[in-house]
């Protein structure tokens, strides 16, 4: 094309509030030990993998005709599994709704209750993409902030609300990337004084340990509850891309408004229900990274670094000086977890008993090599009653 060819981004007539943004994107790297996306590291089993052929199969001769373009069936095997997933929930298909991953149930959402001259608002550090969504919705984006230990309090929650009134709030349970989950009695507060939209993302939800209540149990009475959830972590279908919500059904009538038509191709809507059957099955996997991410946990700690509390697939943990040193020289080892979240810490996503061998190590040898090592263990924590605050 010649000279007449641009050459920059900064020569397309762009929104001027996309300009010197950068692409969302954890770093995709061909190593050995990847831990660092939160993907389930189990791959689906011979039998869902034939079932799931099977399913394709059964669809691929009517791939000329559009899909079903609002997905009931699905959606009703949605609920029936929410309903397991929290018993007393009592959902239908009818206050259910699935989309292209849990981004664009986001997307919609924001499309739907925000836009110009409206705002949302966070407690961040959390899900990195509720911010970029936001904004690139047109909505204003207010960070409020987490407590020092990443929980958030009931009382400081309810100032921030009243003090912004904001058309949407975002509240992460188990939180993206400290693993935290919060009380039921701290979403209740934020529902009883917020103007707009409540929104649980709960991307995690089936890695919380005994006795973590689901926000679903609120759903009733509250018809400006949304609670988020993906087939990506616990159903190990990140390839699938399908996420969904709960919400009355008024919620779901709000969305079809600004829904593509046909979102979901028969393809996926096939996959996902095949995986439902086999829930029991892709569950058992969640129980053995729920015993990793304690074993790790426990690990870690004991060799001197402070950890998050995780109801998640993955563990916040540090602190670290030289945190890029760190995440550097353990990709070194073909270990990849990621840089995110506050200064001086990582987070690793829980792997297979291989793979976090894998990680123990590289942590330990990376930690010495970059000076980390100390008095307490791989991250150099101070001495008891020495500690710094976070």
């Amino acid at each position: 094309m010649g000279d007449s060819l641009l050459t920059s981004l900064n020569d397309l007539p762009i929104r001027d509030d996309l300009r010197g943004r950068e692409p969302y994107g954890a770093p995709q790297l061909d190593v050995p030990y990847a831990l660092n996306t939160n993907e389930n590291p189990y791959p689906p089993s011979a039998a869902l993998v034939n079932a799931i052929g099977e399913a394709v199969k059964g669809v691929a001769g009517s791939l000329n005709r559009y899909p079903d373009r609002d997905a009931v069936k699905l959606r009703e095997d949605l609920a029936a599994f929410l309903n397991r997933d929290t018993p007393g929930a009592g959902l239908t298909g009818r206050d259910v709704w699935a989309a292209n991953g849990s981004n664009e149930i986001i997307q919609q959402i924001l499309q739907a209750f925000g836009g110009f001259g409206r705002t949302a608002l966070g407690f961040e550090p959390s899900y990195s993409m509720h911010p970029i969504i936001t904004s690139v919705s047109g909505t204003a984006w207010i960070n409020a902030h987490r407590d020092a230990d990443f929980g958030l309090d009931p009382e400081r929650a309810i100032k921030a609300v009243e003090e912004h009134r904001p058309d949407v709030v975002f509240l992460t349970s188990p939180n993206n990337p400290t693993g935290t989950a919060l009380p039921l009695e701290a979403i209740e507060a934020v529902l009883k004084v917020a103007p707009g939209m409540v929104v649980v993302d709960e991307a995690y939800a089936e890695f919380r340990r005994a006795g973590t209540p689901s926000a679903l149990t609120l759903l009733p009475g509250n018809p400006r509850l949304i609670v988020t959830r993906t087939m990506s972590k616990a159903f190990a279908m990140a390839g699938t891309r399908l996420g969904y919500l709960a919400a009355d059904p008024a919620v779901i009538d709000a969305l079809l408004l600004v829904r593509l038509p046909y979102h979901l191709s028969a393809v996926t809507q096939a996959v996902a229900r095949t995986a439902i059957t086999f829930g029991d099955e892709l569950l058992d996997s969640v129980n053995a990274l729920r015993r990793e991410r304690d074993d790790v946990v426990a690990w870690l700690r004991a060799e001197g670094l402070e950890v998050a509390e995780s109801d998640a697939n993955f563990v916040l943990f540090g602190r670290f000086a030289d945190r890029r040193g760190v995440w550097e020289r353990m990709l070194d080892r073909g270990v990849l977890i990621r840089e995110v979240g506050p200064p001086e810490w990582l987070r690793v996503s829980v792997g297979t008993p291989e793979e976090m061998a894998a990680f123990r190590t590289a942590l330990k040898e990376a930690s010495k090599e970059v000076g980390e090592a100390g008095p307490g263990g791989v991250g150099g924590r101070p001495p008891s009653g020495e500690r710094e605050s976070l």
